[in-house]
Parts: structure tokens; C-alpha cells; sequence
């Protein structure tokens, strides 16, 4: 061939695997060319022979990989390495590298195992039953220093399945470790991949029995892939590794593996082939370590010393040039782990105690420290561009804040502590809050100047807040992952004659918090009580961003998976909990294609959800859960058809704020849109639904807030209720539908008797929604129940169900929903709503909201396609709307409101 730069040689599976390009033609290359080979790579990582030797080598460090079988294979052990490396040394140099070895192997196999090893590590080495397999695809540019480096995209299967599907590596460990530490299980990736890649290095420095051409070519490369599996911890093991970028089998490759297989190799070739300019900061970077002293050629300006051998210089150009042509690779080595670099140190230090390989620790220290500078120089620009990047991001999220209402939650008089007097020694008494600001504790100050100032933020768990904690800065940002459901906050005032109160001015200094779905604001204001009358002198507001449930995306090769009822909070506590495969007559039935409509609102059922393993709530695609009763559907009405049945109807809501959710999405699906809301907690009219056909009216109770001997009584509000709303028919034109979270007994049922009858309205339809899931959480200024009382929630729900039913009432059974699921609530100190009125602002550049409707509840129609939800999403509401509600509980619940209201409409217009 004419002069080339770059060869690249894929060995084709049908011809067994073949190279094009062979170990003894590496001695024909110029200076400037690349190939893709690296020899001693292929040879101890890539075959069995290979990986046998270097596993019995360093049988001490507990390699993170599944080791073949070595049965029969030659290999060589710690001392006949370290022996190969001293061969023509004295005698004595032999009885001191023997000893130096012995010492290194009781003071650092310790250590060394707790790079990557640990008792949960072993027991993943024993397991079968990997949760993952991910394809890690590395790019190694050199091997002695080592230097490598790691693509951001992965592939993802569950074995034993063949199904797989592409993701950016970082999204795969947010969401596969979400409930754990995603970081930590990616470092712990890295470190693995590190370990192997070091050992291969050192290994091949010392070995005689292996490839005979290394370090004959200074510019090749070797792209490999790591088939890396995980389990139910963060430690990873190695399955495999390929001596190329390894795919799955090119005739099963979809079009979308196909374009992520040309954009990997063309990222690489962009990195190998960059043209990015290096030495003007690799000279700058030099200057750093070692002074002024350095010229533009990389030699000393002192004419008694020269500082670096011209391979040095390469090395240290070329890795500069790396650094500024990442694009999609991330550095996987040099690192600057500490332990990593101990791991380097320890293992030179163990095959060459004689120190006859020190030149090559020099040169990967020469590295590391170019590492570190030419961070440091990119730091300042790296931080003027987070800083932009975090006013723009900043704005963002106070436009979203500022889209979220007061929770309609109040605590009432007698639920609320006393004000507290917090003593000075907070931190003593409140051992489990964190500082977010790391300076030392100090005493308060007298300064004016500080009187407007906290001088701590304290969170437990611990809150990373963003920006990080300065006195002068009023507004915080922090995101936490969704299994944490709640975080005490607190802080401490800068000024003596201040004092911190939480959400209100005679609030608590140090409270708990629920953590809904989304985002949740806590306010600290800071009161001057040097006053007769304390006033607020200024506030800080803390938005906590609460991530939605980790899912992973639904693709074909999946299993169907229910659960009634979470293991973290267990209602039934003699029935299964969490996730279980369903038996094939259960699929089967469920996947008819015609259903018998459901004839009550508290037909048995379970949450269906589709994962690659119902052991493993991760594998799962949370945004397909459905609910399905047992042996029916209910109706999702067309718009039409819910229209006409609203037609000439008065409906009348009496409940707490999670009713009045499930009125304003009834009003929302009849209107097609939302046009006024509030937080009413009196009573309200609405004349202008259905196009004035129909009328909806409001009656907020139990009214809390008010002393005991205050409160207007249920019979009192429903009487009023009904007076307000007026004329009515005593027919099922006329609807009430009552509930609440856990107000409501059999009592109130016994009173809605009474009351109709005496008003003569003994005929209308009354719909009971039972009590729901809340008030499970410790939360400061409510009362929070007992696991033992939140498990009595059951009986109490049967009995009013069972009395509806007998008073001749329809019900909607919302517990059964909602206790499986009681994680998933949004904003509210209850816990107990499931359900979000969001403002769509068309005057703002947001998108605009819509109303979408899950899918029929029938597993044939709800996971059998993968294109755009049914008929249901044509359902959509007008982009103009400047309200909409969401929550997708409320919504299946909603539904089954709405097929209950008009079951009889249905039966009259078929017969």
C-alpha cells in the first residue's frame, strides 16, 4: 500500500476469527502509524492460556473476573515472576526480592483485594443469576505506560435473554443503581477494568512466555469490549473480554444497533486521528511541575541536565493530545484513585523488587502529574461554563418551583407541637443532621451585619445542595433519588438575636419533611426576636427535586410481572409482597381479546408491569404499569360517549382535597380542559362544564383547621352541599360522590341515609370513594400512624365498602390501588395525594401540557405494541389549557369513577 496512517483489522466471525494483520508484521511499521494490536493485550486477557497465567500469577489479588478452567495450562506464580525480572542478579539481590515479596504479599494483598473485592464480590463470583450484562467498549492507545479509555455508550441484556437494547453508559448506572450509588457502582466498574489492564501491563513486563514483539510498535492501539455482569450489589465481575468492539450477532443487529455500531467506530477513528495542537499546552502543563526551567523543546534551560528521554516527551504529547480529543471516550487511566495508583505501585513493586523497571513508574508519574495540571489549567474555564450553565439551569428551575401551590395540607391545633426552644448545642441533640457548609461550628455573632444571615443548613440524609452553602446566597437546589421518601431539615441563625423558623413565621427550627414525586420547596425564614413583635428579616428557599421510580426501557423479550402490595410496607402481611411472575393462565386470561366490563369499583386486582426480571424491580419499564382487575375491564369512555352521559347531570362532590383531585380531572376529561382551579376548602359551584349541560359542585370536609367544638359536622356540610345546589332530582341525574383519605367510616354512610331520605332524595346515585393510602410517613405537624395502624387501614376500608354496597351505593376501592404504590406521592405532608394540578403557561416557552390517558387495562392492548398509546391519547386536551392534572394513580382511579357514574347510561343505551 501507499503511505497510511491507520489500519483497522475486524476479524470476521465466519472465518473463525482470523487477523488480517499479524504480531511479526508490527517490525514494518514507521513511526506514525497506528494498528489496531496490541499484542500482550490479546494474548493474557483475551485467551484462555493468557488469563490462566496472570490469575495464577496474582491468585492473591482476587481478580473481579470468572476464571476458566486452568486445569493443564502452564502458568507462572508470583515468585517465578519476580524471579524472571532478577535473573542475572546476585544472589543476595534474589534472597532480598524473595523476601521484599513475602513482606509485600502480608502488609498489600489486603489492601489490594479492597480495590475491587469485597465478601458482596465474592458472592457475585459464586452467582449464577446475573441481573445485568453490559458491554463496556474501551480504547486502549497504550499498554506500557498504560493509557485507556472508556465510551460513554454500553449495550444492556438480561441473561438469559438475547434481547438488548443501547443507552449512555453513566444513564444505565443512574438508573440500574438508583436506589444504591450509581457512582460508586461506576467506579467500581472502572476499577475492575483498571485492575485487569494493570496487571496485563506489569504482567507483560515480567513475563517471558508471551508474545515475543512487545513494545514494538509505539503507536498502536487495541479497542476492546468487557462483557461486565452485575447482581443485586455494586461490584461487578468480568465475563469476557473481546480483543475487538464486540457486537451481537451481526444477523440479529436492529437498525438502531446498526447506527450505534457505525457512531461507536466513528468517535473512535475521530479520536485516533485528531488533529487537535498539543504541545504548547503540553510545555504550559511542564512549566507547572517543574518551573520556568523548561524550554520549548522539553529539555532543561541548566545545561548540566536533561529532563526527559525523547520517548517520554512522546508519551507525555500524545496523552495531551488525547486529553483535548475525548469526545465521547471518558479517561479510564491514568487515575487518580488512590487506590488505583496504589494497586500500580504495589504491583512494579512485587515483580521488579530490584527496581530494574523504575523508568516505567517514572513515566506513568510523568502522566498523573500532566493529568493533574492540565485539569487544573482547564478548571477556570471548565467553571465559567458550569456557572453559566447553572444560571441557565437555575432559572429553570425556580420557573418550575414557581409552578407549584401551597400544600392544601394544614396541621390541625391539636396536631401541632409546641414551639421547641432548639438549645445551643444543636448539633449534640441532633446527631444525624449533616452540615452542607464545611466550615468549623462557631459561636453567633452580635454583628448587625449578620442579622439576615444563617450561618448552617443541616439535612438528614445529607442534601448536596447546589449551589454549595454560602450565607449570601438564598436559593438551593438538591435532587435525591426516588426511595427517599423523606429528609429532616434545620439551620442555624448567623446573628444571636435570630431565630430560624421553617415554612411559617412560628414554624419549627428543625422539621421532617415528605418528599413528593417531583419537585418540593422548604422555606427558612429568620426572624429579629430582639423586637417586641419578631419580623422576618430575610428567607432561603431549598427546591428538592424527588427522582420518578428507576426504569429501564421495555423491549420485546420482557415478562409480565404484578404485585399488590410493596415488601417495604406490607398491609397483608400473610400474602406475598413486591414483584411476582404471573402464571400462564393468569396471562392468558388477561390477554383476551374481549373482556366483560368490571360490574363494581372494587373488583380485585394488581399492579402489571413488564420487566426482564420480577426479582429485580430494576429491570423493569415502570412507565407501562397498568392496573387489572381479575376477569373484566373497565371502560374507558370516548369523549363523546362521557359527554352525553354527564348530559343534564348535577354532581356533587363532599371529600378532602384527594376528592376534589378526582373532581377537576373528571371536569378536565368532559371539558377537554382545565380552565379554573383552587385550593377551595369551602364550598364551590361550577356552571360552565359540558358546555353548561352539566353541574359540579364542591364541598370541602373535614374543615381541620377549625377547634373540634367548631367544625361544622358531615351532616351539617352535606345539608348545605345540597341546599347550594339546588334544584335536584331524585334520580341518578343527580350524583354524590363522597370520600377522603381516612375521615370516612360507616357512620358517615348511616348519616348520607338519613339525610337523603329526609330531603327526599333516596333515588339519586351516591358513589363512595374509600380511604387511600397516607399519613405513613414521620412527618412533623400531622399524625402519623403506626405500621400496625396503617395494616388496620385494610379492615376499616372492607367495612366501608361493605356497607356501601348494602346501603345500595357504588364504590370506588382506592386503597387497594394505592397501598401498593404509597411511595409514589406527590406534594403534601400527608403522603396521601396521588394526584397534581400544574399550570401550562402558553405566554411562557414551556411546552404545553396535555392530557394523556393510559392505555386500555387489558395486557394484550396495553403492552402488545410498541407505537404510540391507543385511541385513548386522541383524548388529548387543548394545548391552550392553563391547568391540567396529573398523576397517573389518580387517573386509573378517575376511571373507574367515571365507568361507575355511567355504568347505567351504558346498560340503558344498549338495551
Amino acid at each position: 500500500m501507499n503511505p497510511w496512517d491507520l489500519l483497522i483489522c475486524l476479524s470476521s466471525r465466519k472465518n473463525g476469527g482470523t487477523g488480517c494483520f499479524q504480531t511479526e508484521d508490527l517490525r514494518n511499521l514507521e513511526l506514525f502509524q497506528k494498528v489496531n494490536l496490541l499484542p500482550e493485550i490479546q494474548h493474557f486477557l483475551c485467551r484462555k492460556e493468557g488469563l490462566c497465567q496472570i490469575t495464577k500469577a496474582f491468585s492473591d489479588l482476587q481478580l473481579p473476573l470468572v476464571t476458566p478452567d486452568c486445569s493443564g495450562q502452564p502458568g507462572l506464580s508470583s515468585a517465578s515472576a519476580a524471579r524472571n525480572v532478577s535473573q542475572g542478579s546476585p544472589t543476595t539481590e534474589q534472597a532480598r526480592a524473595s523476601h521484599l515479596q513475602h513482606s509485600w504479599k502480608q502488609s498489600t494483598s489486603t489492601k489490594l483485594n479492597q480495590v475491587s473485592t469485597s465478601s458482596d464480590h465474592k458472592d457475585i463470583l459464586k452467582a449464577q443469576d446475573l441481573s445485568v450484562i453490559i458491554k463496556a467498549y474501551v480504547l486502549v492507545t497504550s499498554l506500557t505506560p498504560l493509557r485507556a479509555f472508556i465510551h460513554s455508550t454500553t449495550t444492556v441484556w438480561h441473561p438469559p435473554k438475547k434481547k438488548h437494547f443501547t443507552i449512555k453508559l453513566q444513564r444505565f448506572f443512574e438508573i440500574f443503581f438508583r436506589n444504591s450509588s450509581p457512582q460508586q457502582a461506576f467506579n467500581n466498574m472502572k476499577e475492575a477494568i483498571n485492575k485487569l489492564l494493570l496487571v496485563t501491563e506489569v504482567f507483560s513486563k515480567s513475563s517471558t512466555s508471551g508474545p515475543n514483539s512487545f513494545n514494538q510498535c509505539s503507536q498502536c492501539f487495541q479497542m476492546l469490549t468487557f462483557d461486565i455482569g452485575f447482581g443485586m450489589s455494586i461490584h461487578p465481575v468480568v465475563l469476557k473480554v473481546h480483543e475487538n468492539f464486540d457486537f451481537q450477532n451481526e444477523n440479529e443487529l436492529t437498525i438502531q444497533d446498526q447506527i450505534s455500531k457505525e457512531l461507536l467506530f466513528e468517535d473512535t477513528f475521530k479520536f485516533l486521528l485528531s488533529n487537535e495542537s498539543s504541545t504548547s499546552s503540553f510545555i504550559e502543563a511542564l512549566q507547572k511541575i517543574y518551573g520556568s526551567s523548561v524550554s520549548q523543546d522539553g529539555t532543561s534551560n541548566r545545561e548540566d541536565e536533561q529532563c526527559f528521554s525523547l520517548e517520554e516527551i512522546n508519551s507525555m504529547i500524545t496523552f495531551i493530545k488525547e486529553l483535548k480529543s475525548l469526545g465521547q471516550f471518558e479517561l479510564l487511566f491514568p487515575s487518580s484513585a488512590p487506590k488505583i495508583q496504589m494497586l500500580l505501585r504495589d504491583l512494579y513493586r512485587m515483580v521488579d523488587p530490584v527496581r530494574r523497571l523504575s523508568s516505567v513508574l517514572t513515566v506513568h508519574w510523568l502522566l498523573s502529574s500532566l493529568l493533574q495540571q492540565f485539569q487544573f489549567m482547564n478548571k477556570e474555564a471548565h467553571t465559567n461554563l458550569l456557572e453559566w450553565g447553572y444560571k441557565v439551569s437555575w432559572k429553570v428551575y425556580l420557573a418550575m418551583a414557581d409552578s407549584m401551590e401551597e400544600s392544601d395540607w394544614q396541621p390541625s391545633q391539636e396536631n401541632m407541637s409546641p414551639k421547641q426552644n432548639v438549645p445551643s448545642d444543636f448539633r449534640k441533640n441532633h446527631e444525624a443532621l449533616h452540615y452542607s457548609s464545611k466550615t468549623e461550628e462557631r459561636q453567633c455573632s452580635y454583628d448587625k451585619d449578620t442579622l439576615s444571615h444563617i450561618r448552617q443548613i443541616l439535612t438528614s440524609p445529607q442534601l448536596d445542595l447546589t449551589p454549595q452553602f454560602n450565607p449570601k446566597i438564598r436559593e438551593y437546589y438538591a435532587e435525591v433519588p426516588f426511595d427517599m421518601v423523606t429528609v429532616k431539615i434545620g439551620a442555624e441563625p448567623s446573628n444571636c438575636q435570630c431565630h430560624v423558623h421553617l415554612d411559617d413565621k412560628k414554624g419549627p427550627s428543625i422539621a421532617n419533611y415528605p418528599l413528593g414525586l417531583g419537585l418540593n420547596k422548604v422555606i427558612i425564614l429568620l426572624t429579629d426576636d430582639s423586637q417586641p413583635s419578631p419580623e422576618v428579616v430575610s428567607s432561603y428557599k431549598i427546591t428538592i427535586y424527588r427522582e420518578d421510580r428507576p426504569s429501564l426501557p421495555l423491549f420485546d423479550d420482557y415478562m409480565i410481572c404484578g404485585f399488590v402490595q410493596d415488601c417495604g410496607s406490607k398491609i397483608r402481611p400473610e400474602e406475598s409482597c413486591g414483584l411476582q411472575p404471573l402464571s400462564h393462565e393468569y396471562l392468558s386470561a388477561i390477554s383476551q381479546t374481549v373482556f366483560k366490563t368490571c360490574e363494581a369499583g372494587d373488583t380485585k386486582g394488581q399492579w402489571i408491569v413488564p420487566c426482564l426480571s420480577c426479582s429485580d424491580n430494576r429491570t423493569c419499564d415502570w412507565r407501562e404499569i397498568t392496573w387489572q382487575p381479575h376477569g373484566c375491564q373497565y371502560s374507558v369512555l370516548a369523549k363523546p360517549e362521557l359527554q352525553r352521559c354527564m348530559e343534564g347531570r348535577r354532581i356533587l362532590f363532599i371529600g378532602d382535597s384527594t376528592n376534589r383531585g378526582m373532581m377537576y380531572y373528571l371536569i378536565e376529561r368532559v371539558n377537554k380542559t382545565l380552565q379554573e382551579w383552587q385550593k377551595t376548602h369551602d364550598v364551590k359551584c361550577y356552571h360552565n362544564i359540558n358546555e353548561g349541560k352539566t353541574f359540579i359542585s364542591y364541598s370541602y370536609y373535614p374543615q381541620f383547621w377549625m377547634n373540634a367544638n367548631q367544625r361544622p359536622t358531615f351532616e351539617k356540610a352535606l345539608e348545605q352541599l345540597l341546599q347550594r345546589s339546588r334544584p335536584l332530582e331524585n334520580t341518578d341525574q343527580t350524583v354524590l360522590i363522597v370520600g377522603g383519605v381516612q375521615w370516612l367510616n360507616s357512620n358517615h354512610l348511616q348519616i348520607i341515609q338519613k339525610v337523603l331520605n329526609r330531603e327526599n332524595l333516596s333515588n339519586i346515585l351516591v358513589i363512595v370513594k374509600s380511604i387511600g393510602m397516607g399519613f405513613h410517613l414521620p412527618v412533623d405537624g400531622i399524625h402519623s400512624l403506626s405500621q400496625a395502624e396503617v395494616q388496620n387501614l385494610w379492615n376499616e376500608n372492607l367495612i366501608i365498602l361493605d356497607t356501601a354496597k348494602n346501603l345500595g351505593y357504588e364504590v370506588v376501592d382506592t386503597f387497594v390501588i394505592t397501598m401498593g404504590r404509597y411511595k409514589e406521592f406527590l406534594q403534601g405532608k400527608c403522603g396521601c395525594h396521588f394526584h397534581e394540578v400544574v399550570k401550562s403557561n402558553p405566554s411562557e416557552e414551556r411546552p404545553h401540557i396535555t392530557m394523556t390517558l393510559s392505555r386500555h387495562y387489558t395486557l394484550g392492548k396495553y403492552f402488545g405494541s410498541q407505537s404510540k398509546p391507543s385511541q385513548l391519547q386522541d383524548y388529548a386536551t387543548n394545548s391552550q389549557s392553563p391547568y391540567h392534572v396529573r398523576g397517573p394513580i389518580n387517573q386509573v382511579y378517575s376511571e373507574i369513577l367515571l365507568s361507575r357514574l355511567c355504568a347505567s347510561k351504558r346498560e340503558f343505551v344498549s338495551t
